[in-house]
């Protein structure tokens, strides 16, 4: 891996390598783009086959969360961490606290979270040594679990793109197929229940299945059956790349929005949604509730707050809509491109974020 080709093909900012002899530590912070502030992204510990693995899934990662900021329309940037490491048996508290002390020296450039491998519990470690960390426990002004806030913000982007694909936003009557009922699922099931939308849902779990059965009076059915529902609104909530070239010919339904990451197996998929006129919420855009609601402990957690930011991503998913038609283009390019757009405009007013930079930056532009 030519690791600066890279870089400047998708123009990253910083790759910081991290090593400490004591407890281990071996990570990887990835800062993509700090155009519209602090780059935020989770740190994530995973067994990783070969150190080259580690850097591409940081840079990857990194860059995504620009792009997720961005189209949620807050004052971040992109970034993310890897730990090379069993998260079943490596970790330490000398470990967190040594990437602690490497996230304080990048003096505010990156904040982290926590992501797959990590927990609260580690958060709290790394905020022993540094204020540059969100998702930590409710004694240090955590806003808790993130998955009612996340499920919201589907709802309202789900709203959104039935608009679009029905001309009113009303759900009640409409057959949801929802894939996965966990956390965030069921959550949003509860929302669709109370505006008296009609459930069917599946899940490899039987009891998440028997819950939405029993408290919103769902139809179940087999996971691999879920795809041929007839049904007005397909919802992944489970995993990803499940819109590919097996499950777009089943599709009955004429709008996916759903809280699964990477829900297109490739680009060309999106692009068949758009020949078939299927809507098609983007999953960045509409699962973004649970980024915007961790970013808003960055300013002491108000959860009243929070949830105005987080209905936004409703027009945010009409705007991805809206750019979609303007340049004729499949949604999935059109939430890049509005992500893209704001952080043009921005560009010029400021450059790289620096934590004591403010006077600086206006000194350098009065003078331009």
């Amino acid at each position: 891996m030519k690791i600066f080709e890279y870089m400047e093909k998708y123009d990253y900012e910083q790759l910081v390598f991290c090593q400490d002899q004591n407890s281990g530590l071996k990570a990887i912070i990835a800062i993509h783009d700090t155009t519209l502030g602090p780059a935020l992204g989770g740190t994530r510990m995973w067994m990783y086959d070969t150190e080259e693995d580690a850097i591409e899934d940081a840079l990857r990662l990194a860059r995504g969360m620009t792009y997720k900021a961005a189209g949620a329309g807050l004052n971040l940037g992109g970034g993310k961490a890897v730990i090379i490491g069993d998260p079943r048996k490596d970790k330490s508290e000398e470990m967190f606290r040594a990437f602690g002390r490497y996230i304080q020296g990048l003096g505010g450039r990156y904040i982290t979270a926590e992501d797959v491998g990590t927990t609260v519990a580690d958060m709290d470690i790394i905020h022993m040594e540094t204020d540059y960390v969100t998702g930590v426990s409710p004694a240090f002004g955590s806003s808790g679990n993130p998955s009612p806030v996340t499920a919201y913000g589907v709802y309202r982007g789900m709203k959104a793109a039935a608009r679009e694909a029905f001309g009113t936003d009303d759900l009640s009557g409409k057959t949801i197929a929802v894939q996965g009922v966990g956390n965030v699922a069921y959550n949003l099931c509860r929302h669709l229940h109370e505006e008296g939308a009609n459930l069917i849902v599946t899940d490899i779990n039987k009891e998440n299945v028997q819950r939405a059965v029993e408290e919103f009076g769902a139809k179940a059915v087999d996971p691999n059956d879920i795809y041929s529902q007839e049904c007005d609104i397909f919802s992944p909530c489970a995993l990803g790349a499940i819109i590919n070239d097996h499950t777009i010919p089943q599709l009955k339904a004429k709008v996916i929005a759903g809280s699964a990451n990477n829900q297109l197996k490739e680009e060309c998929h999106g692009d068949m949604l758009q020949e078939l006129g299927i809507v098609y919420a983007p999953d960045y855009i509409i699962n973004a509730g649970g980024l915007i609601n961790v970013a808003d402990e960055l300013q002491g957690y108000n959860r009243e707050r929070a949830l105005k930011k987080v209905e936004m991503i409703y027009d945010n998913i009409l705007r991805v809509f809206e750019i979609s038609k303007r340049d004729n283009i499949p949604t999935y390019k059109a939430a890049d491109r509005m992500c893209e757009e704001r952080i043009t405009r921005l560009q010029h007013s400021r450059s790289m974020f620096l934590q004591n930079g403010k006077h600086e930056l206006s000194r350098i532009h009065h003078k331009s």
